[in-house]
């Protein structure tokens, strides 16, 4: 088996991700580990994330922290509190970059300005807001609890606390007409501050939306062509908006991407503290990949009596190299072929690669390997075609 650099994960940085696993209601759309809850002990939960973030820092001492992600669930129905206690313990677990980045994701339906104002207070210095569509008729559809108007007083309150804030929308929703985006997207780049996030509506199985359309009762989606149609024009109109792609579904003005997804994309390492949070460690040379248990209930008395986690499995080189090129192709820029075939301990197979440039899905830039534009709506066939025993 071929050796692995030890210090590969340094190409992407190093970075926490904390899970905080409740809602104010499920979205049907929704196959995240999310939960509806009446009582919450925010000091228990101080307490598990607490003791998670001791366990992991011992094993990763001082490692430089670039960027903390406070991800959910509904990680703005935290006590500002809460936060500040996550934060201030990493701060002493391990010495944080200059320019650390700390986001928190935020539903409109649970913001309000002091709150704002308590996690800015906190450390947190980007948010990251669930918009998801700029109409109440979607926004019902969804399944989501706030407003238009509720959205964008909440926007302006974060707008005012924060100089860097993301938020994000959903398009190919029932019934909507590329019109009907388009006039949609420019709406919410009058409004972008530098950095949007536009994920085109899957359906998941195992949710609301999954029941609904296996019951043929989840009507008026776009077929694939409308949905392309939708894809190319949120490419066009963000150019021009001067907030290229840097990744699939990420828009940001030059120097605003986020540093945390970065690290994923960079196939860094994470940390991954809370319910069902995944995380990628290198120890000893070894790159692990981590899982904590889901139940909220579980993790909080697991975590309290020591460890959270359920699930730690070595990866092997061509592991790596496989998760590597699945997210560094995500990219814009794309990935360094080096550093896959130090991974791998052998090259992609240039007949696959050749047939894809054939077909002008993919090209070669300076050992970069990148994804042209016409390949990006088939990028998943693409890794399959590379992955390919």
């Amino acid at each position: 088996m071929p050796a692995v650099s030890t210090d590969d994960w340094r190409n992407g940085g190093f970075g926490l991700y904390v899970h905080w696993p409740f809602c104010q209601a499920k979205c049907p759309y929704c196959d995240f580990n999310s939960h509806v809850s009446r009582e919450i002990d925010q000091t228990a939960w101080i307490r598990a994330y607490l003791s998670e973030l001791e366990r992991s820092a011992q094993e990763t001492p001082g490692r430089v922290l670039n960027a903390i992600f406070f991800g959910g669930g509904t990680p703005s129905l935290m006590e500002p509190e809460t936060v500040a206690a996550v934060i201030e313990a990493a701060r002493r677990h391990w010495p944080f970059a200059n320019d650390i980045e700390i986001t928190l994701e935020a539903n409109p339906g649970s913001v309000e300005a002091g709150r704002f104002a308590g996690y800015r207070d906190a450390g947190v210095n980007r948010i990251s807001m669930g918009v998801q569509a700029l109409n109440d008729t979607d926004l019902r559809r969804l399944g989501r609890i706030h407003t238009v108007a509720e959205a964008r007083a909440a926007f302006d309150i974060a707008r005012n606390c924060f100089d860097r804030v993301s938020f994000d929308l959903i398009y190919a929703r029932q019934d909507q007409t590329l019109a009907d985006w388009r006039a949609e997207l420019h709406e919410a780049l009058s409004m972008a501050v530098d950095h949007l996030s536009l994920y085109q509506l899957t359906i998941e199985q195992g949710t609301a939306f999954g029941d609904r359309y296996n019951a043929g009762k989840l009507r008026g989606l776009p077929d694939d062509d409308r949905a392309a149609d939708m894809y190319f024009a949120t490419q066009e109109i963000c150019d021009a908006a001067g907030l290229p792609a840097y990744e699939v579904s990420n828009h940001a003005r030059p120097g605003a991407e986020s540093r945390h997804n970065l690290i994923y994309w960079h196939y860094g390492d994470y940390v991954g503290v809370g319910p069902g949070a995944h995380g990628r460690i290198t120890l000893q040379g070894q790159k692990l990949a981590t899982e904590s248990l889901r139940n909220p209930s579980a993790w909080l008395q697991a975590a309290a009596a020591g460890s959270g986690e359920t699930v730690r499995d070595r990866l092997t080189p061509q592991d790596q190299a496989n998760e590597y090129l699945m997210m560094g192709l995500r990219l814009t820029e794309g990935l360094d072929m080096g550093r896959f075939a130090a991974l791998s301990g052998h090259p992609l197979p240039s007949e696959r690669m050749d047939y894809l440039t054939d077909l002008g899905m993919i090209s070669l830039q300076d050992q970069r390997l990148v994804v042209t534009p016409d390949g990006r709506p088939v990028l998943n066939a693409i890794i399959r075609e590379l992955l390919a025993e």
